[in-house]
């Protein structure tokens, strides 16, 4: 007979025994931590980092041959099927559609010394911080979200779900069920040996500090528990109160300290306030300010449920006035230094029609190379456990986010951790080209190819919002009302008849920050070469004075000096799209559409809110023999700006004209307003393509009306008017005559298209300055008069 001995744990007061090693009640192991290991050990190891690395330590990235068009990033592949992934709230702390398949010009080739921010804003974008709107900027609306009463928010059983037990150490799972039995809530990690807790340590009753009166749990995090209490010093307002999730873990702890120091004197709107850092039982709790109201990721799950469980994520106008609302924050904390870190859905709060950020726990000063740094799987950006957070990492944050709203997104955290599923197996990206772009700029995996500044993003952003309600309106309706791009002047040519020449494309607005900027207002030379003269004369070679020279040199045709130029402004700083943008029109300007293109796919890349690059890309495609490609830019531009409508239109009649689609070409001219300069041209060419299509007597007719309300040349009307007759004559003489059809104003018969055709003859006749030809018009008027017998 075999003797089991059995070994009580040694942990004080536990009347558990050792089991495999560890106690079955509390979870320590056999004669204590392993290895005699403290409880600080492992909090920099694993997937803890207590101190960033330096930025030296980063090696320079491969160039972003595809920059603009989906950057190569980690692995891909199909997401696993089944239910969602437990592991996609995991918190821990860690030290192209259709013109996507395009060739793209290569910039950024070369990489700065540091990566992460950048010291200077990108130049090209604009200081100013955009003014804030109602949520929805105005061009969509959200459903509003109702303030909830805090006492129904608090949670009637403060229990931590066992699929979100970790280790706040390590990261491995702990405290899960095991043969039937519930698993523990606190105890040690069986694979560091440090302890965890996911008991609440406040009670309701409690009063913090001798001030907060605690009433209960309103949820937990990846820092600790959130309590809902009442301050009793100012009129029993309601507060919250966050606590650790391990009150013997020093790297929680000292976050909670470091957020006293400095979070207090963050004040902004859409900020949760703190309002103060109390002490109970030797533990620390921030107080802040109760936001009620849903989160994002609250938001998403109301749709899950309300879809039977399956995914419904939001939809693209929605997700980008949320994220754009809050970005003003984010541009708040980074003019002050600080980094928010750990930024994801659930970290916004709408509150009826205006949201809030919340969660500061991660929040770090950008100089802070010390503290324990905060990130959540699937949103941290991949350098971040090298070299530490920056405003590149939280761009990385917003735009991981961003995705994961939008995307039945269940790979975030495995297969797609670092990179976003292919356009070809995403709708929403093939649907949206520039959303797509947009995000794959913010996730870039080199922080250097991201947008360098949250206001830069938020530009673009809008003029991305823009495209996608303008895109969601669908055919039929009438484009947006302009806004002015801080980038781009408006268009100001509209061509019917043959793609825009170089220089009738928008033109780059000057950058009024550049100290260069008062003397080049100056220097207004019309004769190109003159103008170079004159620029090589200016006292300080700045950015904005090279650019003015290279618009110079492709007037003047001096492709050397275009060339040395740009070369000049790209080894300064490789990420100046604006030298590719010049670069693009030099081509096109040389007839090498094909490198235009190439040239304009990289500038779309970089501002994919802006229409001019997609305007000028739609040329290129259209000069290259890609006129698919080109039909759906020219669409975009159409729809999304009123400024924009008319050369677009004219670039899709131009294209579904040479494939046949009369129907398509009418309703693209039809969409040019009688405001814009080019409507008479449009209404002409329409009467043009009606009078030759061959489409019979109402086809005819509608021709005459599509110009009977606009002034045009009496010789053009006159012309036009003899063409029309001409063919109604010659259809009623062969297929009979239609009563009920009127052309002209008189009905479709012979007699009468006989005396409007003989009428119309004389007129333009009369019209005519060539003895020659007014004869031969009049004899013509004779040919097809009614002659009667009296």
């Amino acid at each position: 007979m075999t003797t089991t001995t059995t070994v009580p744990c040694s942990e004080p007061g536990c009347p558990g025994t050792i089991e495999d090693g560890y106690c079955n009640v509390c979870g320590a192991p056999a004669g204590g931590t392993p290895g005699g290991t403290s409880a600080t050990a492992g909090a920099s190891t694993g997937t803890s980092t207590g101190q960033a690395q330096g930025a030296g330590s980063a090696t320079a990235a491969s160039p972003s041959a595809m920059l603009g068009t989906g950057f190569v990033q980690g692995r891909t592949g199909a997401v696993s099927p089944g239910g969602s992934d437990p592991d996609a709230e995991r918190s821990t702390r860690t030290g192209r559609t259709s013109s996507s398949r395009l060739a793209t010009a290569a910039l950024g080739s070369a990489r700065t010394a540091a990566t992460g921010s950048k010291a200077t804003r990108r130049v090209g974008t604009s200081s100013t911080r955009l003014r804030g709107h109602r949520l929805g900027a105005g061009l969509t609306t959200v459903p509003s979200a109702p303030v909830t009463d805090p006492l129904q928010a608090v949670m009637a059983v403060p229990e931590v779900a066992e699929r979100k037990r970790f280790c706040p150490t390590c990261g491995e799972k702990v405290g899960r069920g095991r043969d039937g039995q519930p698993g523990r809530t606190s105890g040690f990690c069986p694979h560091c040996g440090n302890r965890f807790d996911f008991s609440p340590q406040l009670s309701p009753g409690d009063v913090v500090g001798g001030q907060y009166e605690v009433v209960g749990c309103l949820a937990h995090g990846g820092l600790g528990w959130i309590y809902l209490a009442r301050d009793q010093n100012v009129s029993g307002r309601w507060v919250v109160l966050k606590g650790l999730l391990n009150s013997g873990d020093p790297d929680a702890y000292a976050a909670a300290i470091s957020e006293r120091q400095f979070l207090a004197e963050v004040e902004h709107p859409l900020i949760v306030e703190i309002y103060n850092f109390a002490m109970h039982d030797g533990a620390g709790y921030t107080v802040m300010e109760y936001v009620g109201g849903k989160s994002l990721k609250d938001i998403l799950q109301d749709r899950r449920d309300a879809n039977g469980g399956a995914i419904d994520p939001l939809p693209v106008d929605q997700a980008l006035a949320y994220v754009l609302e809050v970005l003003p924050a984010f541009a708040y904390l980074h003019d002050h230094d600080l980094i928010f870190c750990d930024f994801k859905p659930e970290n916004v709060i709408q509150q009826g029609d205006g949201v809030k950020l919340i969660d500061l726990g991660g929040v770090r000063r950008l100089d802070d190379l010390q503290s324990a740094i905060f990130g959540t799987v699937g949103y941290q950006a991949p350098e971040v456990a090298e070299v530490g957070p920056s405003v590149a990492s939280d761009i990385y944050t917003i735009g991981r986010s961003l995705a994961t709203l939008v995307l039945d997104f269940r790979g975030n955290t495995t297969t797609y951790v670092a990179s976003l599923p292919p356009v070809a197996e995403t709708p929403v990206f093939q649907a949206y080209d520039s959303f797509y772009r947009l995000l794959a700029k913010a996730c870039a995996l080199d922080p250097s190819d991201r947008f360098a500044t949250v206001d830069e993003m938020r530009a673009q952003l809008v003029g991305v919002l823009r495209e996608v309600v303008a895109t969601d309106r669908g055919p039929g309706t009438a484009a947006l009302h302009s806004a002015a791009s801080v980038l781009f002047e408006a268009p100001v040519s509209d061509v019917a008849e043959r793609p825009l020449d170089w220089d009738e494309l928008p033109v780059l607005r000057a950058d009024e920050h550049d100290p260069m900027a008062s003397w080049l207002a100056g220097v207004n030379i019309a004769d190109p070469d003159a103008r170079l003269a004159a620029l090589a004369d200016a006292p300080e070679d700045t950015v904005e004075v090279r650019l003015a020279r290279t618009r110079a040199a492709i007037e003047a045709g001096r492709r050397d000096v275009v060339q040395a130029t740009i070369a000049e402004i790209l080894a300064e700083d490789p990420w100046e799209w604006r030298a590719a943008w010049l670069g693009g029109l030099d081509e096109l300007a040389r007839g090498d559409s094909v490198a235009a293109r190439a040239s304009f796919n990289a500038v779309y890349g970089q501002v994919p809110g802006e229409l001019a690059p997609k305007l000028a890309l739609a040329t290129a495609c259209e000069l290259s023999g890609e006129p698919d490609i080109a039909e759906s830019l020219y669409v975009i531009c159409a729809r999304s700006d009123a400024n924009y409508t008319a050369p677009a239109a004219f670039g899709l009649t131009r294209i579904r004209r040479e494939r046949g689609d009369l129907d398509g070409a009418l309703h693209a001219l039809d969409l040019v307003t009688p405001t814009r300069s080019s409507y008479v041209e449009s209404r002409v060419l329409r009467a043009h393509l009606l009078a030759d299509s061959g489409r019979g007597l109402a086809a005819l007719a509608d021709a005459l009306a599509s110009v009977g309300a606009v002034t045009i040349a009496p010789r053009e009307r006159a012309e036009l008017s003899v063409g029309v007759l001409r063919s109604a004559l010659d259809t009623v003489t062969e297929s009979g005559p239609s009563p009920t059809t009127r052309i002209a104003g008189v009905p479709a018969d012979e007699p009468a298209l006989r005396d409007a055709l003989e009428g119309a003859y004389r007129d333009l006749a009369s019209l005519t300055d060539s003895r020659d030809e007014r004869i031969t018009l009049v004899d013509r008027a004779n040919e097809v008069r009614r002659w009667t017998v009296r």
